[in-house]
């Protein structure tokens, strides 16, 4: 059987055998399953899409998997308290733990002062020890505990959304810190998600329905009320307990949902139906649909990237005499160069030949036409490579389930 390309990846409080299952997103087939100790809620993660992180329920330590070897615990990284929240950056370099009040290395943080920070990445990973770095946006706009945050993949010009015990959820503008969207539902909302062109928003509330938000209403008013309605508004019906985590697939036709009533639940977007349930052992405190990592399913392959000792202090000659630093992941030390791409490669070939102009750059002009004719034959050869793989990705993504 070919490796799927999206899977789901979800943790229960109750499990005695494992700590997080994967299964297959169509066929709900569970694929591998990762043993040792429970994930605490929204503490599990994948780096890089080489390590496996679980952030263990109740204590002070994470716990690391290499993705390929399910049955082996490769190790455990202790921090100085229970990590509540845990997350890597898209690019496998950083991993942001969250720990009491404080932030470990970088994080969107939310927390119970009812509070959203935004920081800035480059200004927390700098080297001026003696320059504390200060949150780029401080949104005090809920006045209960924030229990969910979800931002979009634009980078710097994206929204987040942020979801609260006050009952709304709001969505921003991650560059200026600007609110953009106020709703207001009849109960809590515990989890929060936007599908991947961000025309609807998802919010999953304490009584067990999920509420599809049209993002695309002609609406000019920043704060309303859910209505449902024929425009986009809907509600899904099926979980009996509060919403913890919601999901998107890629193509953003199904809808991942975990709950306390012990299921994970996927949803047809434009049914609003529930077309299969993953009974779990406990609490649902994880559930994630993630493009599966290269090497998840070959056993004996190994991480490209070794994964450092995380460190306490910016720099290894620090002691532990002064106040707590960063939890460190230093990547960018070991990471290998990037592999050229085809079409880099095509230009720098484009660029020889246009420096063969220059008979002193191969020699005679016999021997420049014949090096310029290997040159034009490589890159028709890297067009046709590239013109094959998009034939290849387009039909994997249109072909009907």
């Amino acid at each position: 059987m070919a490796a799927p390309l999206e899977v789901i990846v979800s943790s229960d409080s109750g499990s005695q055998l494992w700590n997080s299952t994967v299964f297959d997103l169509h066929s709900g087939s569970s694929l591998l399953s990762y043993r040792g100790g429970n994930s605490s809620a929204r503490g599990l993660t994948v780096l890089g899409g080489q390590y496996l992180l679980s952030a263990q329920q109740g204590k002070n330590f994470i716990n690391v998997w290499e993705i390929q070897r399910k049955d082996q615990l490769q190790q455990k990284i202790v921090c100085p308290g229970v990590v509540t929240c845990l997350t890597a950056s898209p690019n496998g370099l950083f991993l942001a733990a969250a720990v009491a009040e404080a932030v470990y290395l970088w994080e969107v943080s939310t927390g119970k002062d009812n509070l959203a920070l935004v920081w800035s990445l480059s200004s927390v990973i700098q080297l001026d020890l003696s320059h504390t770095p200060e949150p780029r946006h401080v949104l005090s706009r809920h006045s209960l505990p924030i229990t969910d945050l979800h931002c979009g993949l634009m980078g710097a010009q994206a929204r987040f959304a942020t979801a609260s015990l006050d009952q709304t959820v709001k969505v921003w503008e991650l560059s200026s810190g600007e609110l953009l969207l106020s709703v207001l539902f009849d109960v809590e909302i515990m989890s929060v998600t936007f599908d991947p062109c961000e025309y609807f928003l998802f919010c999953g509330g304490s009584d067990g329905n999920i509420f599809q938000v049209s993002l695309c209403s002609q609406s000019l008013s920043r704060d309303r009320s859910f209505q449902s309605d024929n425009n986009g508004n809907q509600v899904f019906k099926g979980h009996r307990n509060m919403v913890t985590c919601l999901s998107v697939s890629m193509d953003g036709t199904l809808l991942l949902s975990g709950s306390h009533d012990e299921t994970v639940r996927l949803w047809d977007i434009q049914s609003k139906q529930s077309i299969r349930c993953l009974a779990h052992k406990g609490l649902v405190t994880n559930a994630v649909i993630m493009a599966a990592p290269a090497n998840m399913f070959l056993p004996d392959s190994r991480p490209a990237v070794p994964l450092p000792r995380f460190s306490r202090h910016l720099h290894a000659s620090e002691g532990d005499s002064g106040e707590l630093g960063d939890v460190c992941v230093r990547l960018g030390l070991y990471t290998q160069e990037e592999e050229e791409t085809y079409l880099k490669k095509a230009e720098r070939l484009n660029s020889l030949m246009n420096a063969v102009t220059d008979k002193s750059v191969f020699g005679d002009g016999e021997n420049t036409k014949v090096r310029v004719a290997e040159l034009e034959e490589e890159v028709q050869t890297l067009k046709k490579v590239n013109k094959d793989l998009f034939d290849f990705s387009s039909q994997l993504l249109t072909k009907p389930t």
